[in-house]
This record gives structure tokens, C-alpha cells and sequence, in this order.
């Protein structure tokens, strides 16, 4: 990111990029650039995750190979990305999102929708999108994301609008660094979850981040914050890697995230589950957020490794059996189920933990 939009502090601990304080909003130049696998849960359902996640990965490797820098705002959403760039960067970003659209039809045989709207744009129908830093670890920071654009431009470029037509399938985008090399990850607790909690457009903030907040207090109960790489070492499909570099490969994985919401791979206890779940039902009830979850047996990394920067790895994480994918579909059939029974708005900004939980607002 530019000194203009770039926030001055990474926060080493994810609880404090759920306070929407300290999010520093972008220019309005600023592209904000969208990809997602269509009938992305047909192709994972005939077994096609790890090509879903490779393609959704790909605008990331693609744009900062093109970019010659991977120092711009992105997140990994399973089945596709988003990211945002400066204006002098609309020539990299468009061709980049054609030739991996392109890309991923040719050799993938999976259609990815590309789009790309000005911050600006955003702003003129009503959302927002500002940035706040999250340092995973002393060599890897990932962006999050708030104020609702990124969640508009999505439904939009659903809709057909701002779309990237892909060009002729000539030349493969350059995704050096970009890999998915490791064995899927058995769950050590019981499940691998993927949950994505997204708040209503009439929620408050500071009620989002504190029932976000009670949401993190029941997956940090357990051992390393029900961390999906927690065991002392990895598995490559070709060996076994050291202890030294599977801690370094976990500790910059992005089970944590906030891209609109909170979005989360995590290995739990069915337990902890159900009463996330719970809480999270309630919240819906009162009007609060849209949510869905989904329970799978492994986890799935596709890694990262910016060319000339190797301490810089970065690993991206979802789960085998649908993840984030199935996840959002859940969410959806959840809100229009709430919509047809008509729930009335809660009006408190408290969110209440179970008793057995700390609020840590």
C-alpha cells in the first residue's frame, strides 16, 4: 500500500482489528477488485476443492507478480479474492483479472467472475471500505477489511455489474509462488469449521464487534486459539517438513480474518460449535447479523511464497468439505429464511456471552 492509504500500525492481536476504530479508510480512486468461482459448491462437491482454492487464490499471485510487489490490501475468500490498488495500477489489475479468469476456464475448466469499481463508486451507493493490519506473525500481515464495500461490489458483480470481460486465453498469468503442496489437515478436536459472520447494514459497529468478540472468547478457550495447523509438524505430498518450518508455515496462516465480518478456519470441539451456533441464532433473531457455518474432517492450505521474498510466505486456509463456499451458502439460505419470518430488530448494543464465556468488550 501508498503512505496515502497505508494504516500506520499492525495489531499483533486479532481481537484489535475487530474495534472499527482503528480501520483507516481508502481514497476514493482506489480500485477494489472482486473474483469468485461460479457454482463453486457443485465443483468442490465432485471434489474439485483444491482447484476452487487455487483458482480463488490466483488474482493474488497474478497481481503482484504483475505488480512487482505484494505490498497491497488482499484477502482470501476460498473461492475467490478481493483486493485493492491505487489507480495507477487499473492496467495490472484489469489484465490480470482477464488473463486469470482465462486462465482458470482454460486449465481449470471452472469459470471465475472478475470485476473491478472504484472506492468511490462504493461510497456514492453507501457503503464504505477502509483497512485496518493484522500482523499473524513477525513476517506476514494480512489486510482486513470494513465499512461494507467489499460485501456491495460482491453482490454487484453477481449481478453483472462492473464485470472484467476475460480475454482471449493467450498467455497463462505468471502465479510463480503460488502452490498447493501440502496434504489436507486432519481436525486433532473433533471439527473443522469454517464460519462467516457478517453484520446486518442497520447493525452498529461496536454491537458487531462485541458479539464478534464472545464468538473468538469460546475458540480461544482452547489449546493455541483452535489454531487448524496446531499439530508439531506438516505434511508435503512429496515429505515430511521440520518442526522449524511447519511453526513458521502455521504462524502465518490466515485462520483469522475480518473482510466484512468475521471469517474463520478453525479446528474445535463439536461443543464449541453448538454454542457459537447459539449465540450466533440469537443474534440473527434480533435482527443482528447474517451468519453460516460449516462443519468438515480436514483443512486445506494453499500457500503463498512472493518471488524473492521467501520469509514472506503466506498461507491460506479453508476447509476441505465446502469451507468457506458452503459456508456462505448456509448464510444465505439463513437471511432469506429470517426475511420470510419477518424477526424483530433488537435495539441493545450489548451482545451477551453464555455464562461459561468471557466478553472481552
Amino acid at each position: 500500500m501508498n503512505s496515502q492509504a497505508e494504516p500506520h500500525q499492525a495489531y499483533d492481536e486479532f481481537s484489535l482489528v475487530l474495534d472499527p476504530d482503528v480501520y483507516e479508510p481508502l481514497p476514493d480512486d482506489w480500485l477494489i477488485g472482486i473474483t469468485d468461482v461460479v457454482s463453486s459448491t457443485a465443483a468442490i462437491r465432485s471434489g474439485r476443492y483444491e482447484d476452487v482454492n487455487y483458482a480463488g487464490a490466483s488474482i493474488i499471485a497474478a497481481l503482484g507478480n504483475a505488480w512487482g510487489s505484494f505490498d497491497f490490501p488482499f484477502v482470501f475468500r476460498g473461492d475467490g479474492a478481493a483486493f485493492a490498488l491505487p489507480e495507477n495500477g487499473i492496467m495490472a489489475a484489469t489484465s490480470a483479472l482477464r488473463d486469470v479468469a482465462g486462465f482458470a476456464k482454460a486449465e481449470l475448466h471452472l469459470d471465475l467472475r472478475v470485476g473491478l469499481v472504484t472506492v468511490g463508486e462504493i461510497r456514492a451507493n453507501g457503503r464504505d471500505v477502509r483497512i485496518a493490519r493484522y500482523a499473524a506473525s513477525e513476517s506476514a500481515t494480512y489486510a482486513m477489511f470494513a465499512g461494507g464495500g467489499l460485501k456491495w461490489a460482491e453482490q454487484q458483480i453477481k449481478k453483472g455489474r462492473f464485470l472484467v470481460k476475460p480475454g482471449r486465453y493467450a498467455m497463462k498469468p505468471d502465479l510463480t509462488g503460488l502452490s498447493c503442496d501440502w496434504a489436507p489437515f486432519p481436525s486433532q478436536r473433533g471439527e473443522i469449521l469454517s464460519l462467516l459472520v457478517e453484520p446486518r447494514d442497520q447493525t452498529r459497529p461496536e454491537v458487531f464487534a462485541a458479539l464478534a468478540k464472545c464468538v473468538l472468547a469460546v475458540f480461544d478457550a482452547a489449546p493455541r486459539r483452535s489454531h487448524p495447523l496446531s499439530g508439531g509438524t506438516g505434511m508435503a505430498r512429496e515429505k515430511q517438513v521440520s518442526a522449524k518450518r511447519w511453526s513458521d508455515v502455521a504462524s502465518n496462516s490466515d485462520f483469522r480474518k475480518f473482510d466484512d465480518g468475521l471469517r474463520l478456519t478453525l479446528d474445535c470441539a463439536p461443543e464449541q460449535i453448538d454454542s457459537v451456533e447459539a449465540m450466533l441464532i440469537a443474534a440473527r433473531a434480533r435482527g443482528e447479523i447474517d451468519f453460516g457455518l460449516h462443519r468438515q474432517s480436514h483443512a486445506l492450505m494453499t500457500c503463498l511464497v512472493p518471488s524473492g521474498r521467501p520469509d514472506s510466505h503466506l498461507h491460506f486456509l479453508d476447509g476441505m468439505g465446502g469451507g468457506y463456499a458452503k459456508a456462505a451458502e448456509m448464510m444465505e439460505e439463513g437471511a432469506l429464511a429470517e426475511v420470510e419470518r419477518s424477526c424483530p430488530l433488537s435495539a441493545g448494543v450489548r451482545t451477551t456471552c453464555p455464562p461459561s464465556f468471557l466478553c472481552l468488550s
